[in-house]
């Protein structure tokens, strides 16, 4: 097996959120707090040719991305700065490269079936809407009863598909998986220094793993290698953050046969991976 690398993405911002789409493509939040800036990227998965770049909306700064549904990302804007609340919906077209509509006096909750479900807040509960998913036009009103709404939302979370991805899972004595890939990982634990949890996924007998090593003036490394268990071999080593205060978890993820890598925080790279 190989992991053959296709592009880097490099703004030399710092990325906040990757986020593939069905259709193939990779939207990319990038933020630069100090000047209080956000940026949205889309690339062709495959290529990395970019299909926009450096997006900014009318506010600059206090929104983000609540989810991309054919090709429509559906931003938010927040209640108040500094605030997690979310309010208001932006509908951005990728393809077309346009805002299709946006709604200031609602929330997004979710999509189901085509349909945008929101709500307004009011001074002592919430009503409920419906929206077209391209138009914005109210459907229909629900009323502000929330038992309904929250069961169809739970449906919607629970049969959500991430059967194309792979995530890291943290590896330990508790850990299950093939005797080369629990060898490998073993070893790595008492020939590295090593400090908090080797996370890891395996693809076949490809194994990719991240791990942080303590640095001379007791900041982190965060190291990514790759393994082809067939042959015994490593494939691939990277550092993913050279100098950290902090842990820094859900650094990689797989998604069918591509390997997508975080890179200093600001840097992502993309590789095939070949069976």
């Amino acid at each position: 097996m190989k992991l053959k690398k296709k592009y880097v993405h490099n703004n030399k911002r710092q990325i906040f959120r990757l986020i593939p789409t069905d259709s193939g493509k990779l939207v990319i939040e990038e933020r630069e707090t100090e000047k209080r800036q956000a940026y949205f990227n889309c690339l062709n998965i495959e290529s990395g040719k970019k299909i926009f770049k450096n997006l900014q909306l009318d506010e600059k700064f206090w929104l983000g991305i609540e989810t991309v549904y054919k090709d429509i990302i559906f931003f938010h804007r927040f209640t108040k700065p500094d605030m997690p609340q979310h309010n208001g919906i932006i509908a951005f077209d990728i393809n077309e490269q346009k805002v299709l509509w946006k709604d200031d006096n609602l929330t997004f909750l979710f999509i189901k079936d085509e349909k945008v479900y929101t709500f307004q807040q009011m001074f002592e509960n919430r009503k409920h809407f419906i929206l077209d998913y391209k138009s914005g036009e109210v459907i229909e009103e629900l009323g502000s009863d929330p038992v309904s709404i929250n069961l169809l939302r739970e449906e919607v979370i629970v049969s959500e598909d991430f059967s194309r991805y792979l995530f890291p899972q943290k590896f330990d004595a508790s850990t299950i998986i093939n005797d080369p890939a629990n060898q490998f990982l073993k070893s790595l634990r008492e020939t590295h220094l090593i400090t908090g949890s080797i996370e890891f996924v395996l693809k076949d007998y490809l194994l990719m793993f991240n791990f942080h090593e303590i640095n001379s003036d007791n900041s982190l490394k965060n190291i990514f290698k790759s393994v082809d268990l067939s042959k015994g071999k490593y494939i691939l080593e990277e550092t993913l953050n050279s100098r950290t205060n902090a842990f820094a978890p859900d650094s990689f993820f797989v998604r069918d046969n591509i390997l997508f890598l975080l890179i200093e925080r600001m840097k992502v790279g993309v590789y095939a991976i070949v069976i």
